[in-house]
Formats: C-alpha cells, structure tokens, sequence
C-alpha cells in the first residue's frame, strides 16, 4: 500500500491530443500521439496500442489523461515522453481515460 504523498509524487494531467499518426513500424499495432499540456509543459510526443478502439484522425483534439513526469522512454523509434493512460475492456484492448467534461487543458488530476 502506498501512501498519499507518494500518490502525489504521479504528475497526471490533462492534454489535447493535436497530432496522431500511424505507427507501423511498432511491433504492435499502435498511434504516434502529440499531446499538449498547455503553455507550463507544451507539446509531448508519445506512442499508445490502441488501434482496436481509434483512428488517428478521431483522436485530433480528443482530452487525454497522461502522467507527465516518468523519464522518457524509447518505444521503438520513438521516443515517448509521457503514458498516456487508459484501461483494458473486456478484451483487453485499451480504452483511453478521459475528462468526462472539457477541462483547462494542463489541469493536474489531485
């Protein structure tokens, strides 16, 4: 069990996702994603395996929730700088979380 304060030490925002790309040279079938954080983090890129459920196009200008602060991460030839988070349906295919109303885009989830 962990407490509070480390809870707190998970940096989850909110972004707006303003490019998605195919990622075919991923070993699973995934989308390059620009999220943007508002002006206090800009513009992070990063790669998500959820093909099952969206196309790059539906993403464009989708709220996303996202932990900000893990290391940057080399997803095959991208580099990812944010986990843009999501849970598995019933098949296990990943369904993004997302603000269930439009909120200020940077907002930390507390």
């Amino acid at each position: 069990m962990i407490g509070f304060d480390d809870f707190l030490k998970v940096d989850i925002r909110v972004g707006v996702i303003t490019r998605a790309e195919p990622y075919p040279e991923a070993r699973k079938p995934a989308i390059k994603l620009w999220v943007d954080f508002g002006d206090e983090l800009g513009e992070k890129k990063s790669s998500a395996q959820i093909t099952k459920h969206y196309t790059p196009e539906a993403l464009i200008g989708r709220q996303v929730m996202a932990v900000v602060n893990f290391p940057p991460r080399q997803i095959g030839k991208v580099m990812s700088e944010v986990l843009v988070l999501g849970v598995p349906d019933e098949e296990g295919e990943v369904v993004l979380l997302r603000p269930d109303q439009d909120v200020p885009v940077g907002g930390r989830l507390f």
